[in-house]
């Protein structure tokens, strides 16, 4: 499987639309014609995971954070970035990077944290305004089918975790072939009326081009009809952070120690105690003191993050319980969730997950 067969695959699994807009997401560097020899999967690329790449005969890194970011101007190796960017280069291996794509999945970063944490009814804690489109399109009755597989082939109609949706109404539709038409059906200068039905779907934006050449080729019509909307809903299934309720509500010191244990941590860092139990808890991985004032206005008892500035927990308000467990170990678990979805979806060649990466952030107690 070549590179860039593979990015077409797994993008369909994590969608690289879904990062966030400041980020540097995808293909950072190396030959998309390559053939696969071996995937590595890694928290972050640093020197020493291209030379496990180098040594296990991995020619593709596929990475959480991406080495790549901004300011890159040169590569002459006066950094660590540029050192691991140009030995990849040099070695013929091509870094992936997935970050807020993977952040903003439903069955991303969060979602691991909260099977971590057992929590129940879990929601997305910041859904992304919709990046939905609708398209209405009139067809002939008896080739509304075929228009309507083509269109659910190209990836319209998913809904969640529902697909092929669709809705469509029944009517007249009136059109008169003039002098320079090639009419699928009717008479010059005639007007012909026709039963049609109004097919709509609703279509990610990103899938746009690829939905209307699939109608366009299915149509019979030379000229087709249809319109396309821009909605506004929010989109439950994919956003930053995340909640839900412990199967057994806890005293806060008690729930400090469980989320000591889960994490393997020395500290946590936490706002002043609120005197209540836990139950609701919300979580954002990585920098997350964003999410603050979301898990506040979803009455959250505890919050979960990295990050968090000294006047970020005033925010806290006697109303929630901060917890600051830090950006690497709030992520901890994401190169395993990164490995077992690579693991499950590609067994044709070698996936392995790199012994390399450890927290950049030593304590002294």
């Amino acid at each position: 499987m070549k590179i860039k067969e593979f990015i077409t695959e797994f993008e369909q699994i994590i969608p690289i639309s879904q990062a966030e807009d400041f980020d540097n997401v995808g293909l950072l560097c190396g030959n998309p014609e390559r053939e696969i020899s071996g995937v590595l999967v890694c928290h972050d690329v640093l020197e020493n995971i291209v030379d496990e790449a180098i040594t296990k005969n991995c020619n593709l890194i596929v990475a959480f954070h991406p080495i790549i970011f901004s300011g890159l101007k040169s590569l002459t190796g006066k950094n660590y970035v540029e050192r691991s960017v140009l030995k990849s280069i040099e070695n013929k291996i091509a870094i992936y990077a997935v970050h807020t794509a993977f952040d903003n999945d439903f069955f991303g970063v969060n979602f691991g944290i909260c099977e971590k944490l057992g929590l129940k009814n879990q929601h997305i804690l910041m859904p992304k305004i919709s990046n939905l489109k609708k398209l209405e399109v009139y067809v002939p009755k008896d080739h509304s089918e075929k228009l309507k597989n083509a269109l659910f082939e190209a990836g319209a109609g998913n809904i969640g975790f529902y697909d092929e949706c669709s809705f469509s109404v029944s009517g007249s539709g009136t059109f008169r072939p003039k002098e320079g038409s090639n009419p699928f059906s009717g008479t010059l200068n005639k007007r012909e009326n026709v039963d049609e039905q109004m097919l709509s779907v609703i279509f990610e934006h990103y899938k746009q081009h690829e939905i209307l050449q699939a109608m366009k080729s299915a149509h019979p019509y030379e000229e087709t009809a249809y319109q396309i909307i821009s909605l506004e809903n929010e989109n439950q299934y994919c956003g930053l952070g995340r909640f839900g309720d412990l199967e057994t509500e806890m005293q806060e010191i008690d729930f400090l120690n469980f989320v000591k244990e889960i994490f393997n941590l020395k500290i946590i860092r936490h706002s002043e105690s609120i005197g209540k139990k836990i139950k609701k808890v919300g979580v954002l991985g990585g920098s997350g003191a964003s999410g603050i004032s979301a898990a506040i206005s979803k009455k959250c008892d505890a919050y979960l993050t990295g990050d968090v500035k000294y006047h970020d927990f005033f925010s806290a308000e006697n109303k929630m319980l901060i917890c600051d467990i830090g950006h690497f170990e709030s992520e901890q678990f994401v190169t395993q969730q990164l490995f077992k979805i690579l693991s499950e979806n590609f067994p044709k060649f070698a996936i392995l997950k790199s012994e390399g990466n450890t927290n950049p952030v030593n304590y002294f107690l």
